[in-house]
This record gives C-alpha cells, structure tokens and sequence, in this order.
C-alpha cells in the first residue's frame, strides 16, 4: 500500500466527514446553541426588568407608607382636637349647668324667704292683734279689721 493514496484516502474521508458534519450535525446544534442564548439572553432580560420593577414598587411602597403615616398623624392630630374641643365643651355646659343650678337655688332661697317673711309678718300681725286685745281688753275681730291687718302686714 502506498501511504500517498492511504493518505490521500483519509484526507477524502475527513473532508466528506466535515461536509456531513457542516451540512447535517452543525445547523441543529446551532439551532439549539443560538436558541439557548436568546433564553439565557431573554431570562437576563426579564430578571433586570423584575429588578427594575422590584425597586420601583419598593419606591411607591415608600412613599405610600410615608402619606399613610402623614394620614395617621393627622387624623391623630385632628383627634386630639376633637378631645380638646370636647372637653372644652364639657367645661362650658358644666358651667352653665352650674350658673343655672346656682340661679335656681337663688330663686328657690328667695321664695323661702318670702315664705319666711309672710309667715313672719302673719305671726307678728298675730302678735300685734294678741297684744292689742290685751291692751283694749276686748276682742278684736280679724276677719272684719283684715284690710288694716293687711296695712300693718305690708309695714312690716
């Protein structure tokens, strides 16, 4: 054997087997390889944009915890106004309660003594008559002197 042709032979034989291997084998491992990469390529991708996504609505998250909290402090704040309102109130009506008890117990002290001073004035009206009897020796009718019991009633 001629090591020209033997080699000769297998330079054929690898050449045809590298035709075979670029025309039939290589296209779909190239296929899978490249649909590989735009997988790999598109995951990346989606990653970055949940990433994005991710710190944006930590973003809004921050900032609606923030005016949440503003609300919270202000309803708080509008709260303690309404107590302070209220107690005010309280103190106000209490207050007038107490004017209006205090002037009722006035009115009330007053016609007890205008109770008192008629009874007084009755009684003393009694006593002058008692004594004026006494003093005449005869018996003075009241019921026919009333208008000058009533004088002397109103002197006193």
């Amino acid at each position: 054997m001629n090591i020209n042709l033997t080699l000769f032979a297998q330079a054929v034989a690898f050449a045809l087997f590298i035709w075979f291997t670029v025309k039939f084998v290589w296209p779909p491992m190239l296929r899978a390889i490249e649909q590989r990469q735009k997988t790999i390529a598109d995951g990346l991708a989606a990653a970055e944009q949940g990433k994005r996504a991710l710190e944006s609505s930590a973003k809004r998250a921050d900032v609606e915890i923030a005016g949440a909290r503003d609300r919270a402090s202000e309803i708080v704040s509008q709260a303690e106004k309404r107590a302070t309102q209220m107690i005010e109130e309280a103190k106000t009506s209490a207050k007038a309660e107490g004017e209006r008890e205090k002037i009722a117990a006035k009115a009330e002290i007053q016609q007890e003594v205008s109770k008192a001073r008629e009874a007084l004035r009755e009684q003393v009206a009694s006593l002058a008559v008692a004594g004026a009897e006494k003093i005449l020796r005869r018996e003075v009718d009241a019921k026919a002197h009333a208008d000058l019991l009533n004088g002397i009633k109103q002197q006193l």
